[in-house]
Formats: structure tokens, C-alpha cells, sequence
């Protein structure tokens, strides 16, 4: 007589390892959403600054902007410029007071070594009072990114000047440039004078309307080009305290 065969054990939480599996390939998903959402903050930054650069007209430009600097600024160094004690700006103060009111706080910055001696200079010519930023205090070679040393000066500039129609030209030598950010001397010394003008509306009370910006390559030069202190010379940004109002324009 054969033994009746009793039926196989049906095993009913076999369902649980394809959830397992399921969850697993979910919480994959989900870290690889994590991690590329995690972009490198910096060449975010860099990539608007280069868009900004390259699509900013010439011009006045908006104090509130909400796009970054032009420029890389040290935090430290703006908090620092902050702290030094400014002189007051007076509506009826002469541009020769102007002047050596400036040429005092210049000594202090070089002093405190954020401005190399001869890294700006001063004259008063028949537009104005002009204050010439040399490249070598504020400049590396060849760019147009504000040396971070020097933002405690310019910070001074900005929040010190006396109210009133400012022209902001760059200017530069007659070696030419050719590199993938500038084609020639006009856009190297056009991106460093807007590179000024952002910097003086971001840290003072600077009117929009009141300034304008311009590059002017290596045809307006101050000395000669023929020697290397010449050539030094004419790298320069010049930041015009002008006297007539209609002469910005």
C-alpha cells in the first residue's frame, strides 16, 4: 500500500526579498541624487563671473546687483577695511584737500603693507582729481581680478570720496595681449576699469548715475612706452573725481 504524499510547504514571504532588493536599489538611487547634487560651489561662482564678463555692457552699473563680484574678495580684508578709522567728507572740501587727506590714508595702507609703495598716485588735472590704481598694487599681471590685499584701500575709496561725478578708465601698456579671456588691450583694460566700478558701488555710497566706466587699451598713455618704468606707469585704472558734472557723460 503507497504512502499518500502530503503536498509542499508553499513559502509565503518569499515577497520580502524582492522588497529588500527594491529598497536597496531605491536608497542607491537616491545617493547618487544626493552626491551630484553636490556641485563644486566655486566653479559655480567662476562660471557666472566669466558669463557676467562676458555679457556686461560698458557702463554705469546697478548698485543692488544680485549677480557675484567680478572679483574673488577676502572677507577678512573687507572687515579689516571697515575698522579703519576715516576721515569725514565735507561737500565743500577742494580737491587739493581731497587730495591730501587721501594721500594720508594711502601712507597708512602702505604702512600696513596691503598697498606696495608708488601702487597708487595722485594728481589734479584740469577734468579733475585723478587717482591712479598701478597695476602692481592691484593687479596681477595680465588680469582683471582685483588683488584682495588691496579691497581695504578701495573700500576707503569708496566710502570716503566726496559726492560727485566719477569717471573710472583703464588703461594699459603697448604690449599686446592675446590670451583666451582678452583678445586685446581694450578688453583687458575694460574689464579692470568695470572691475573698479563694481568694487567702489559695492562698498559705498556711491550714486549709480554718477559714474561711468571706460577702457581705453594703450592709446591715452602718461609716460612712454618705450621703457619698462614708462610701460609701468601707463598700466594703470584712473579713478577721476571730476569737476564739472557734465564731463562723465
Amino acid at each position: 500500500m503507497s504512502r499518500r504524499k502530503h503536498p509542499e510547504h508553499v513559502n509565503h514571504e518569499r515577497w520580502l526579498v524582492s522588497y529588500a532588493d527594491f529598497i536597496t536599489l531605491l536608497f542607491a538611487f537616491f545617493v547618487v541624487l544626493f552626491a551630484s547634487s553636490q556641485t563644486d560651489k566655486k566653479k559655480q561662482i567662476k562660471l557666472a563671473e566669466a558669463m557676467q564678463s562676458a555679457f556686461t555692457p560698458l557702463g554705469t552699473f546697478d548698485a543692488h546687483s544680485k549677480t557675484p563680484p567680478l572679483t574673488d574678495i577676502n572677507a577678512a580684508a573687507i572687515t579689516k577695511a571697515t575698522l579703519t578709522p576715516l576721515l569725514p567728507t565735507t561737500s565743500t572740501e577742494t580737491l587739493e584737500q581731497t587730495k591730501a587727506r587721501l594721500t594720508k590714508l594711502l601712507a597708512e595702507q602702505v604702512a600696513a603693507g596691503h598697498i606696495p609703495p608708488g601702487g597708487m598716485t595722485m594728481r589734479i588735472t584740469p577734468d579733475g582729481l585723478v587717482i591712479s590704481l598701478h597695476e602692481a598694487g592691484f593687479f596681477p599681471s595680465g588680469s582683471a581680478e582685483v588683488r584682495a590685499a588691496s579691497v581695504p584701500m578701495l573700500t576707503i575709496l569708496a566710502t570716503t570720496l566726496p559726492a560727485g561725478p566719477l569717471r573710472v578708465e583703464g588703461h594699459t601698456d603697448d604690449v599686446p595681449i592675446h590670451t583666451a579671456q582678452f583678445a586685446s588691450n581694450w578688453e583687458l583694460s575694460t574689464a579692470r576699469s568695470t572691475a573698479i566700478a563694481r568694487l567702489l558701488l559695492e562698498h559705498g555710497p556711491i550714486n549709480p548715475v554718477n559714474l561711468s566706466a571706460a577702457g581705453y587699451a594703450e592709446f591715452h598713455p602718461v609716460a612712454s612706452n618705450a621703457t619698462e618704468d614708462g610701460r609701468t606707469q601707463n598700466r594703470r585704472v584712473d579713478i577721476i573725481l571730476l569737476r564739472h558734472p557734465g564731463a562723465s557723460q
